[in-house]
């Protein structure tokens, strides 16, 4: 039995799903969670948010996700990167969650990724969890009533955490699996109840498929000046970098805090929504984040609160460092409504460097930006992980290697042609240890990094004198309005000069064993900035 506005001639039938209970398309937020609350999905909170956990996955599960090896993607994909999977095994998969969905009750939604139409993509999402649809409605883009009556879908996502793999048949890992067939356009989702699995599978279908177009999909954040779209800023980062926090600047709108792409018309974003940290949420440092906590349907997953208040506590990481909160883009009062900028004018590569080495920021040339950017550096901290007891490098090349189903130079060639077009000045900002390494130092001051940024932003930090980093190369400004002179200088914030001088030999030593790999494919001009 069916219910909601879809495309009478693209049902759940029509692309040979048969047996399904009850189909629910393309519900509103306030159907879908009021739907997940009467399932026992999670609670409703303060203000009608809505609260739930995730159960044993409160994270990705990168190395349970797979690509099906056909000939048509064999010299595409980024195997190393991907692993394979058998279209055979992938076929007995679809089978068996198709016979697992018969009887059961499913939401649908019809969405777009992206927000240029000329480059969107039509996803469909078959959700067993209503709260899945709820999450996913807010994270990708939403059509208008009458576009969904001819709604037809370039891809379909089926996520079923109650299906559980098996290794031997499936030709997979373990119980979670998520599998991509670009084939059959087609992701399969199964065992896992976290839901950022939804938005990263399109994620990756885009960055996949834009490059062919000539458009650079980038795991970034972005916002413009006010009244200015052409004045873009794009910040790339790994989680825990800032990427969210640094792009909601009151005096610059939003265009949105993790997924865009770069065509020759200008900046895209490709979601409808934020998925932000909440782990320490600061109302003063971020307020406008903080507020969507509490503003009605914001999914807020894996946060502990009380149970008769339903207070939410932002300092406790007993389920999860990971913490989250998903809310549409509207929630945030500085968005821009079209989620489009222009070609961006200043890139941001945003790093968490826990050695302490870094400096605050540093200008860039375009061959240390693809040096950067190939290299993707942050860094876990003592404590995050079972048996991390000092720093340790984190590597992700492009700043999303999870979500990157073709091979990094690609990227990274790309980045380099619109920086080549467009002029952009480049930046590498360091948020995260100064005056000593993670247990000795401290956490770079926010205050500063904004006032950099804005100087950086605004044009005036050009303008200063700068000086050559005597370990990686790059330019670093030696004064900036609003900051410590003493900051800027890596070096002079150390009492023991002799322990920095050898923390940063260890770290340039990493930058360089990281960096071997890309020596065969890059251009001569990369190989010379790269260090070590």
């Amino acid at each position: 039995m069916d219910q909601g506005t879809v495309n009478p001639k693209m049902k759940l039938e029509d692309q040979g799903i048969n047996g399904v209970g009850f189909v629910y398309y393309n519900r509103s937020e306030a159907e879908l969670q009021a739907a997940a609350i009467a399932a026992g999905e999670g609670v409703e909170g303060q203000g009608g948010t809505f609260l739930v956990t995730t159960g044993k996955h409160t994270g990705r599960s990168p190395k349970d996700k797979f690509v099906v090896r056909t000939p048509s993607v064999e010299d595409t994909i980024w195997w190393e990167n991907n692993p394979p999977m058998d279209s055979d095994k992938f076929d007995v998969l679809y089978a068996d969650m198709l016979e697992h969905m018969k009887g059961g009750s499913y939401d649908v939604q019809d969405l777009f990724g992206g927000a240029d139409p000329a480059h969107r993509l039509d996803v469909r999402v078959i959700t067993e969890l209503s709260w899945h649809g709820l999450f996913i409605r807010h994270l990708l883009r939403r059509p208008e009533l009458a576009e969904l009556e001819s709604f037809t879908p370039d891809f379909t996502i089926i996520n079923c955490p109650t299906f559980k793999a098996d290794p031997e048949k499936h030709g997979c890992r373990s119980d979670t699996v998520i599998a991509l067939n670009l084939d059959a356009k087609l992701i399969l989702i199964g065992g896992t109840e976290y839901a950022g699995e939804n938005k990263k599978s399109v994620f990756t279908l885009l960055n996949y498929l834009l490059p062919e177009k000539g458009i650079m999909p980038m795991h970034c954040s972005a916002n413009h000046a006010l009244n200015n779209p052409v004045d873009t800023a794009i910040f790339f980062g790994l989680s825990g970098t800032g990427k969210t926090t640094l792009s909601a600047d009151p005096t610059r709108v939003l265009i949105g805090d993790d997924e865009h792409g770069w065509s020759d018309r200008g900046t895209f974003n490709f979601e409808g929504g934020c998925y932000a940290k909440t782990i320490g949420l600061d109302p003063e440092a971020e307020p406008e984040i903080y507020a969507t906590c509490s503003m009605p349907h914001t999914v807020i997953e894996n946060m502990i609160f009380d149970e008769e208040t339903k207070e939410l506590d932002f300092d406790d990481d007993s389920l999860t460092a990971n913490m989250r909160c998903a809310y549409p883009l509207n929630y945030i009062g500085n968005a821009s409504e079209s989620a489009l900028g222009g070609h961006p004018k200043n890139i941001i590569m945003l790093t968490c460097d826990a050695f302490g080495v870094l400096p605050p920021i540093s200008r860039l040339t375009p061959a240390q930006a693809m040096y950067h950017f190939l290299s993707g550096f942050t860094s876990k901290v003592a404590g995050t992980e079972r048996g991390v007891t000092e720093p340790e490098p984190t590597f992700s090349t492009c700043f999303g290697a999870p979500f990157m189903p073709r091979r990094p130079e690609v990227y990274g060639n790309l980045l380099r042609q619109k920086i080549a077009s467009h002029g952009a000045t480049c930046w590498l900002v360091n948020t995260g240890w100064t005056g000593g390494a993670y247990g000795t130092g401290s956490r770079m001051p926010i205050k500063a990094t904004r006032a950099l940024l804005t100087a950086a932003l605004d044009g005036s930090l050009v303008e200063n004198q700068f000086r050559k980093d005597e370990n990686f190369g790059f330019d670093v400004p030696m004064t900036c309005e609003g900051v410590d002179a003493v900051l800027l200088d890596p070096r002079a914030t150390w009492a023991d000069k002799a322990a920095y001088d050898a923390q940063a030999t260890k770290l340039v030593g990493m930058f360089s064993d990281n960096f071997e790999k890309y020596v065969p494919f890059i251009d001569a001009d990369v190989k010379a900035v790269a260090i070590g």
